[in-house]
């Protein structure tokens, strides 16, 4: 396949060639210079402030398409050894960005507030950047002393230690053992295909990776519950440090969200149990088993044979299914689709997985690894999604105010995937197919907004626990992860006593927090997407509008714009009503 080909990148739309990726190199180090001739002085003058600003922006601009042609040319051959050497110097060139700048965020936060509040209030040229400079004084009753600050981030990786000895230990050290696979061969069990045997049709294989990989969680389990807790402590004294009531609300401050959003996520949640519940009997019934046992969870029990499908099928398929967004909207899908956005095949030594890049001043790029089955469908709708909503942001925002936060990062994508679904899903006309993708919506809705609830509720109680100074042996967190089982899954499921190692498991739990945010998106994705498929007059536009804002406004502001309060409990109740709606489909289509 030729490198011109429309099935491959085209990197010179960012630059035409290493000599220009040299001079917008040259320049950026250039720029790095008269920033820090700022330093010291950033503040004495609205003048001043504007200068150091406008060079940031410049830099910004070449520092993303630079970054960005050096990671893309690494990810499209891993072992290319001057495709390293590129990724390397673009790294190395990032953490000259990150000292050049380092001044400005202390500067502003240690300079009297009246004197920035008025350069803005006085020099049109700032109102540029007043967002960014407001948040930094928001912040400001969360940023210790100079001195303090300089000794955190001595101490960044001591801090970081409790997540990296975890990631050693279960990454490296942990060998699960071997399993009989389906074909009466005998396999290793890693952590990358244990979820694969745990969507075996043959339950003793779904039996025996999930004692395996417990078995092994249940030997080490009170040196992570060590390292979990020592997690836990640091991020609460940090939070105390800065002046936070917990570490939940430093955690949801910084998402721009709420505590009322994850108290009104885990309420409603709790009080619409029993949809879940409805959905694990119908789960049961289909898999036609006598007892339902914590590894039989992932099984679709309508799968086929894989689907083969080209990618010029598929491409056709995420058209028609987007349509609905109208005409702007799908003419840059066709763009993106015909101009080289797209590195579309699985290819030797290419990344794995996917993603969506956003480079301001260019276009989104998309990486995918297509293998010709119906999921690679989905995960290009999916990207697309986010790179539809980068081309809004970056089309409309300056590169300071383009990038939005993680709480509504995942919100397009997900809408797209929802909107791909339900048009797969009409446009079906096998019966068994249809099951099988209403079956797979469903375990989406599941697995993302009622098991991440589960985990949000978990990391809730126990870092509550431990900063009202309560001591937690291992055998504690496994009573109560265990309970969250039996409480979140029911009567129809037989819980197995192995799940309450599950915990241990879970690398998210070291970035704390995190969880609740793919509940967030995914009920805000399916309250858009329903509004969309319901065709409500001027919605599209609407939720068009709220992908051009950028971080100009808060993450949950953002979301009003959509009519999504993220505060109420109605927003995820609305979520599980679609759930419920979806799980009476497929319960009617079985009969």
């Amino acid at each position: 396949m030729s490198e011109n080909s429309k099935y491959n990148w085209n990197l010179k739309d960012i630059f035409k060639d290493k000599n220009e990726f040299k001079k917008a190199e040259n320049e950026l180090k250039e720029l790095f210079e008269e920033i820090k001739k700022y330093q010291g002085i950033l503040c004495d003058s609205s003048d001043n402030l504007y200068n150091c600003y406008k060079l940031y922006e410049d830099a910004l601009k070449i520092y993303e398409k630079v970054y960005s042609y050096g990671m893309m040319t690494y990810h499209l051959d891993m072992s290319n050894q001057e495709s390293i050497k590129l990724y390397k110097e673009v790294e190395s060139l990032g953490a000259d960005f990150g000292i050049a700048i380092s001044f400005i965020i202390p500067e502003i936060t240690y300079s009297d507030e009246t004197k920035i509040q008025n350069y803005i209030k006085n020099d049109d040229r700032l109102k540029r950047y007043s967002r960014d400079i407001k948040d930094i004084l928001k912040k400001k009753i969360h940023v210790l002393s100079k001195e303090q600050e300089n000794l955190l981030a001595n101490l960044s990786e001591t801090i970081s230690a409790p997540e990296n000895t975890f990631d050693m230990l279960t990454n490296v050290e942990f060998k699960f053992g071997n399993l009989t696979d389906e074909n009466g061969e005998e396999k290793e069990l890693t952590d990358h295909n244990y979820t694969l045997y745990l969507k075996s049709q043959n339950q003793d294989v779904r039996k025996q990776a999930f004692n395996l990989m417990y078995k092994k969680y249940s030997e080490f389990i009170n040196t992570i519950t060590e390292i979990y807790i020592t997690n836990v402590k640091s991020t609460a004294k940090i939070a105390k440090l800065r002046n936070y009531k917990s570490s939940i609300e430093e955690a949801v401050i910084n998402d721009d969200a709420s505590i009322k959003v994850y108290e009104s996520l885990i309420k409603a949640i709790n009080e619409n149990m029993s949809v879940n519940y409805k959905f694990l009997k119908l789960k049961k019934k289909m898999l036609k088993l006598p007892e339902m046992h914590m590894y039989d969870l992932y099984v679709n029990p309508f799968e086929q044979a894989k689907d083969e499908i080209t990618f010029e099928q598929a491409k056709q398929e995420v058209l028609n299914a987007l349509g609905i967004m109208g005409e702007e909207y799908t003419n840059k899908l066709k763009e993106a689709f015909d101009n080289n956005w797209i590195d579309i095949f699985a290819k030797p030594n290419k990344m794995g997985g996917a993603y969506s890049t956003g480079v301001y001043g260019v276009h989104p790029f998309v990486l995918t690894n297509f293998v010709n089955s119906k999921r690679d469908v989905s995960t290009i709708a999916h990207e697309l999604g986010h790179s539809m909503h980068s081309y809004y942001s970056n089309s409309n925002q300056t590169i300071i105010d383009a990038n939005y936060t993680i709480m509504v990062a995942e919100v397009a994508s997900t809408v797209n995937e929802i909107l791909l679904s339900s048009y797969q899903i009409e446009h079906e006309e096998d019966k068994q197919k249809k099951a099988e993708l209403l079956y797979e919506l469903l375990e989406m809705i599941r697995a993302t907004l009622f098991r991440q609830a589960m985990f949000a509720e978990f990391e809730k109680i126990i870092h509550e626990k431990v900063e009202n100074e309560i001591m937690l042996s291992s055998d504690d967190l496994n009573d109560i992860y265990y309970k969250l089982n039996e409480k979140y899954f029911g009567k129809d499921v037989l819980i197995d006593e192995q799940i309450k190692y599950e915990w241990a498991r879970i690398p998210h739990f070291y970035s704390d927090f995190y969880v609740y945010k793919y509940c967030t998106g995914v009920s805000s994705a399916i309250i858009i997407a329903k509004n969309i498929l319901d065709k409500k007059p001027g919605y599209v536009e609407k939720y068009i509008e709220m992908l051009k804002q950028g971080c100009t406004k808060k993450s949950i502001d953002l979301l009003k714009i959509v009519n999504v309060d993220l505060e109420s409990t109605d927003t995820y109740k609305t979520a599980i009503d679609f759930y419920n709606e979806k799980i009476d489909e497929l319960e009617e289509l079985c009969k």
